[in-house]
């Protein structure tokens, strides 16, 4: 067995994730048999604050076997994951890149990103830092240098060098996007960037582009898993829409920052 064994990295390649539905909060079953989502997916989940849309992703990651309150069982590749992977840290299901993002390393990013590199074992490490730092920089509002602490990155800038580390380096198969709408990034290429390198990409939000953007969502409501919805023809004309309003939006947003004058388009 070579180091790459040891540490996890030589991992079968996950192709799906089956949810085998399980109960809501009160009990109940949930309206569904079972769900698989395939890599290069996009998902949305949407419901109320308190839903339980956390439960949900914390039975994915956890490989969930009945042994969670919701009763769900989680497949990795139709089978249920051994309990060594379960329990392994290097076995992690889901990278999670949320809305509040902050480092406290004393580094750079051209070091922040040489670090993550040295530690997957990667032959080709300066291209790699090299494309993670490109695509980064497609991402986010404003561009950073090699050179710029990581501690001075502002919030938009995080989370673009976060999720093009997470497309490019992160063995986690899983991506969770969580509610991310207000983070200044690049949305549409932020989500082909994950999908191009065969993550299966969960959406947990409120913002309706986000959330028409999946081929399919979530509903959780009460605990469970209250309906399936596949994103109709009609709905996806509705998010071409949405989209070119919310490029309006964020023209006028630039104006504002640049000190210009707002005219009536």
């Amino acid at each position: 067995m070579d180091m790459m064994d040891i540490l996890g990295l030589n991992e079968d390649k996950i192709e799906s994730i089956t949810i085998k539905s399980g109960y809501n909060k009160f009990g109940e079953k949930e309206n569904f048999q079972e769900f698989t989502i395939y890599a290069g997916e996009i998902i949305s989940i949407v419901g109320p604050t308190g839903s339980g849309k956390s439960r949900l992703l914390g039975d994915i990651e956890w490989g969930a076997k009945g042994d969670t309150p919701t009763k769900r069982v989680i497949l990795v590749n139709g089978k249920e994951m051994d309990d060594q992977k379960r329990f392994s840290p290097s076995s992690k299901l889901v990278a999670q890149l949320s809305q509040n993002m902050n480092f406290v390393m004393d580094l750079t990013v051209e070091e922040f990103l040489e670090l993550h590199a040295e530690s997957r074992f990667v032959e080709n490490r300066d291209e790699i830092v090299e494309k993670i730092f490109n695509k980064a920089n497609e991402l986010a509002g404003e561009h950073f240098k090699k050179d710029t602490p990581i501690t001075s990155l502002s919030g938009g800038q995080s989370r673009a060098l976060m999720i093009a580390d997470t497309a490019i380096l992160s063995q986690s198969p899983i991506v969770l996007i969580d509610e991310i709408e207000n983070a200044g990034i690049d949305r549409k290429k932020a989500l082909d960037l994950l999908i191009g390198n065969d993550k299966i990409v969960l959406i947990v939000t409120h913002d309706p582009i986000l959330a028409l953007m999946g081929e399919k969502r979530i509903v959780i409501k009460n605990g469970g898993i209250n309906k399936i919805l596949d994103t109709t023809d009609e709905e996806k004309e509705i998010l071409k829409d949405l989209v070119l309003l919310d490029e309006k939006f964020k023209k006028l947003r630039d104006k504002l920052r640049d000190g210009q004058r707002v005219e009536i388009c």
